[in-house]
């Protein structure tokens, strides 16, 4: 098969090995994992939007983690109810890419937001004076736009490069939707420039806002251990236990996905497709309930609104 023509190719995409037998079943509690995701995520955007006192630097930071999440969720969305609802494994080379894309695209927009809240953090307690005046709203919009800027300015090459390669083998996928590394092992021609290209947007992307959140958080360190007062220091470590969450949530099952990729042949394949899940279905439907749980103000907004809601039904009832 030519590498310029891919008219009539497909990939097959890969459910859980072994169970497919009950695929219809595990339909049902991953589309609850999506539906909470989605109501999650959009819900801190609302609380967000509608609550004045949360106009203030972290929790724009938050809502461009809650879009992010939202079409992380989406990206993977469509090929996984297809392949556990309608039993349908195969999707088109060209559906395949722009797939990726999106999907590569928004972990490191993720990947990048998580960076911005862990200066955040560092403003917020090395020099909460000038916090106000450091991230100022035109300099978030602007730290927005260079994340999308730097995630889909990097990301576009990689599908490019892969429409490129003749595929002519056995066109089955590991993972329920596509992948840069999944798709480039098909491939029946030399990908070193791929792979080459894939580990320095790796590298430079999550490997870099890796690395700096980690310095950010020696720096969050050594000035906390200078506060004299052991309240004031627990205080302002609870300040970053929902970061440090979400960074958690993210970095562990990438790091183990990326090293799998490249190292693990023994890895059965239903471990690989249970850990990717793990990192691209648990972020999204943990990180609004993380943050939830931790930030009293989005917490006090949702039983307000949910407290709202209940006295407006007891009302109807009664009239």
């Amino acid at each position: 098969m030519s590498g310029s023509n891919h008219t009539g190719t497909f990939f097959f995409l890969t459910g859980l090995p072994g169970l497919e037998a009950v695929h219809t079943w595990l339909s049902i509690p991953l589309c609850a994992m999506y539906v909470a995701s989605l109501a999650g995520n959009s819900l801190i955007l609302w609380v967000v939007k509608s609550e004045p006192s949360l106009h203030q630097p972290m929790y724009y930071f938050l809502s461009m983690l809650a879009v992010t999440d939202l079409g992380l969720s989406a990206s993977t969305l469509p090929t996984m109810l297809t392949i556990y609802m309608l039993g349908l494994r195969e999707v088109a080379v060209d559906v395949c890419l722009a797939q990726l894309f999106f999907i590569h695209s928004f972990s490191i927009m993720e990947s990048s937001v998580l960076l911005t809240m862990a200066f955040d953090r560092v403003v917020a307690i090395s020099n909460p004076l000038r916090y106000s005046t450091i991230l100022t709203s035109p300099r978030i919009v602007r730290m927005g736009l260079a994340i999308m800027v730097r995630s889909i300015g990097l990301d576009i090459p990689a599908p490019i490069m892969l429409k490129q390669l003749p595929y002519c083998r056995n066109f089955r996928l590991s993972h329920s939707y596509c992948l840069h590394p999944d798709v480039m092992k098909l491939a029946c021609a030399d990908t070193h420039i791929n792979s080459a290209y894939g580990l320095f947007v790796v590298l430079s992307t999550l490997g870099v806002d890796a690395v700096f959140i980690v310095l950010s958080y020696a720096l969050i360190l050594h000035t906390v251990l200078s506060i004299a007062s052991k309240a004031e220091r627990l205080k302002a470590l609870n300040t970053c236990v929902s970061h440090i969450c979400a960074v958690l949530l993210f970095y562990t099952p990438m790091i183990g996905l990326s090293m799998i990729h490249r190292f693990g042949r023994w890895v059965s394949p239903c471990s690989l497709v249970l850990l990717s899940y793990l990192h691209f279905l648990t972020p999204p439907l943990l990180n609004p309930i993380v943050y939830t749980i931790k930030t009293k103000q989005i917490r006090r907004r949702m039983l307000r609104l949910f407290w709202w809601n209940r006295s407006s039904n007891r009302d109807k009832e009664h009239n």
